[in-house]
């Protein structure tokens, strides 16, 4: 049986390895192609090209890119044709994916969405199209499954993945310690995973670890970054800032657990430092255009994952929400966050200096972590969707179950 991936982003290349694992161990005459990163290639993967290098946001540079991701999808229809596989997985990077689904459809093959892109929250036209071009849509989020129902998607709830990976993560204990042997309570500031994410955020990051340091001298401070350029593009910004902040690559995990607070962008880490049990503020820079036009798709009260997971209400229905950390009773929101085109250094330190200082504040914080951790975080999505793909594939015969239109 061979099994086509199209994986995009870095997070997918990941939850794509581990899914690829998950189904070796059901068979062993499983064969696995297509697009995705080195992690897949490792799980083995046989990969027709390496798509986490074009994980790119926003319109201009999806634009600039456009020949390459033409070419690749000439490509997969070529596959398609002349090699036939019995399924396509799909995993996040929703613009490029629609083009594969479609031309799978085209070929009869079989399509199955896992960890779907998050229509729900700014783009619930695009509903259309995974009704046409997708026969299994398995969901991340619990409320996800209904979400799709509703639209007459066969929609399956099978966990979100990252905690597969969370919760087998082996970390480098010895690093750990020397960590907390250092001086001074940690921050960890993760900038992303994407260079343009790193760019616009780092910088913020470290004007507030100045305010910080002024109120908390002895505070200690460590980037986390993805790789090496994005290394010695934090070193170059923290020499031109003047302070003494450490870099770390391939540490995410270790900083994140030996912290006593993070600084980070909004993404998929939120999961992690909920699983971690962190406070957390979240910052992420946009421009005042781009704050204008997402006002008209965002329909979720919140940015990050985990808040929206700590919530029983993540949509707004009617007038477009904007929350705001400062206000009344926002604290019960569990990472404070800042969606901003603006200079928020000053508020995002106060916040985090008050976690130095205040144990009671800090202790709360981690209590009600605790809880949304022991209520969302458990694993298995990779073993549950494996079993779901391997059923259907097995059951139907490689015939694909259609969405209702």
């Amino acid at each position: 049986m061979k099994i086509f991936f199209s994986v995009g982003e870095p997070s997918g290349d990941l939850h794509g390895a581990n899914l690829i694992r998950a189904m070796k161990a059901r068979r062993d005459d499983l064969q696995f192609v297509g697009y995705g990163g080195p992690k897949m290639a490792e799980a083995g993967c046989e990969l027709h090209a390496d798509l986490t290098k074009l994980a790119i946001m926003w319109f201009l540079r999806a634009f600039l890119n456009l020949h390459r991701f033409i070419g690749l999808m000439l490509q997969a229809n070529r596959y398609f044709r002349d090699s036939r596989p019995d399924a396509v997985v799909l995993i996040d990077y929703p613009g490029f994916n629609w083009w594969i689904a479609a031309r799978a459809k085209s070929h009869g093959i079989p399509v199955f969405y896992y960890g779907t892109p998050q229509l729900w929250a700014w783009a619930g036209w695009r509903v259309k199209k995974m009704r046409r071009y997708v026969d299994h849509v398995l969901c991340k989020l619990p409320f996800e499954e209904a979400w799709y129902r509703e639209r007459n998607c066969n929609a399956t709830f099978v966990g979100h993945p990252y905690f597969d990976q969370l919760r087998s993560h082996r970390l480098h204990e010895e690093f750990i310690a020397e960590q907390r042997e250092k001086p001074g309570k940690l921050i960890a500031i993760l900038p992303g995973s994407r260079s343009q994410e790193v760019a616009a955020n780092l910088p913020a990051f470290l004007e507030t670890a100045k305010k910080i340091v002024e109120q908390v001298p002895d505070a200690r401070f460590a980037v986390a970054a993805y790789n090496e350029n994005q290394a010695a593009y934090a070193f170059e910004r923290i020499i031109a800032s003047g302070l003494d902040i450490e870099v770390q690559v391939d540490r995410t995990p270790e900083l994140i657990h030996a912290a006593h607070c993070c600084l980070a962008c909004s993404g998929s880490v939120s999961l992690e430092l909920l699983y971690h049990e962190k406070p957390t503020v979240i910052h992420y820079k946009i421009s005042p255009f781009g704050l204008w036009v997402q006002s008209f798709f965002r329909k979720v009260r919140y940015i990050t994952l985990v808040n929206i997971l700590s919530t029983d209400k993540p949509f707004y229905e009617e007038e477009y929400f904007t929350y705001d950390p400062d206000a009344l009773g926002a604290d019960q929101v569990l990472f404070p966050e800042y969606l901003t085109c603006e200079d928020r250094t000053g508020d995002m330190a106060t916040r985090i200096v008050n976690w130095l200082h205040d144990d009671d504040a800090y202790a709360q914080r981690v209590s009600a972590l605790h809880s949304l951790r022991e209520r969302v975080a458990g694993g298995g999505a990779s073993m549950r969707g494996a079993e779901y793909i391997l059923s259907k594939l097995q059951s139907e015969t490689v015939a694909p179950q259609k969405c209702a239109a």
